[in-house]
C-alpha cells in the first residue's frame, strides 16, 4: 500500500494535477524562458532541485515550525536552496545561466513550490513529500521541454541547437515572442486537457464493461 501510495503521489503530478496544463501555476518562468529546450530543462531542473529539497525539509522541520510563522520559515528555505542552485548554473553552466537571467532566483516566488510545501509536503511524512515533489518537478518540467521544443522547432529552425531544416525555411518569428508563448501554450494546454478527458472517459467505459 505504501509502494502503490508513494508511486501515486509522483504520477499525479505528470498528467492529473500537472503544475502547468492542469493547475496554471508558475506562468511567469514558463512564458518566459521556453524559447528553446535547453532554456525549459534547465528551468525545469532548478525548479525540480528547490521543489524536492524543500518539500523534504518542510516535511521534516513541521513539528518545530509554529503555524504563526510558518510561511517565513518555508520561504527561507526555498530561498537557500533556490541559492544553491543558481550558484551552480552560473559556476558550471554560465551559458544557460545567463540565458536564463533573473527567473532562476524568482524561484523563490514560484507558486508551485510553497504551494506543494503547504498542501502536501507540511501534511505527509518525507517519503510521500519527496515522491510528490520529484512529480510535480518531473511534470513542470516536461511541460517546459515540449513548450520550448515547440517553440525552438517553429521560431527557430532547430531542436536542442541542431538546425533541422535547409536554408529555404522561413522560421515563424512569433513563436520566440510573447505572443508565440501565450499562443503555443493555449494549443498545449487544449491538447493535453482533450487528452487527459479522452482517456478518462475511456477509463470509465471499460470500468463499466468489467462491472456489467
Amino acid at each position: 500500500m505504501a509502494a502503490r501510495s508513494i508511486t501515486y503521489e509522483f504520477a499525479k503530478g505528470l498528467i492529473k494535477n500537472n503544475p502547468v496544463f492542469v493547475q496554471v501555476l508558475g506562468m511567469c518562468p514558463v512564458l518566459a524562458v521556453t524559447t528553446s529546450v535547453v532554456n525549459g530543462v534547465g528551468m525545469g531542473m532548478a525548479t525540480s532541485f528547490v521543489l524536492v529539497s524543500a518539500a523534504l525539509i518542510g516535511s521534516l522541520i513541521k513539528p518545530l515550525v509554529p503555524s504563526e510563522v510558518r510561511i517565513p520559515v518555508y520561504a527561507v528555505v526555498i530561498a537557500t536552496f533556490v541559492t544553491i542552485a543558481d550558484l551552480v548554473l552560473r559556476a558550471f553552466f554560465p551559458p544557460l545561466s545567463e540565458a536564463l537571467g533573473p527567473y532562476v532566483p524568482l524561484i523563490v516566488v514560484n507558486c508551485v513550490i510553497m504551494g506543494r510545501i503547504e498542501a502536501f509536503a507540511t501534511r505527509n511524512g518525507p517519503g510521500p513529500a519527496v515522491s510528490d515533489a520529484l512529480g510535480m518537478g518531473a511534470g513542470f518540467t516536461a511541460a517546459l521541454m515540449v513548450l520550448g521544443g515547440m517553440r525552438e522547432v517553429l521560431g527557430s529552425g532547430a531542436f536542442f541547437g541542431i538546425e533541422l531544416f535547409g536554408e529555404g525555411f522561413t522560421p515563424l518569428l512569433v513563436m520566440i515572442l510573447p505572443a508565440g508563448a501565450f499562443l503555443t501554450l493555449g494549443v498545449l494546454m487544449a491538447i493535453f486537457n482533450a487528452l487527459k478527458e479522452g482517456s478518462h472517459t475511456v477509463l470509465i467505459r471499460a470500468e463499466s464493461k468489467a462491472e456489467a
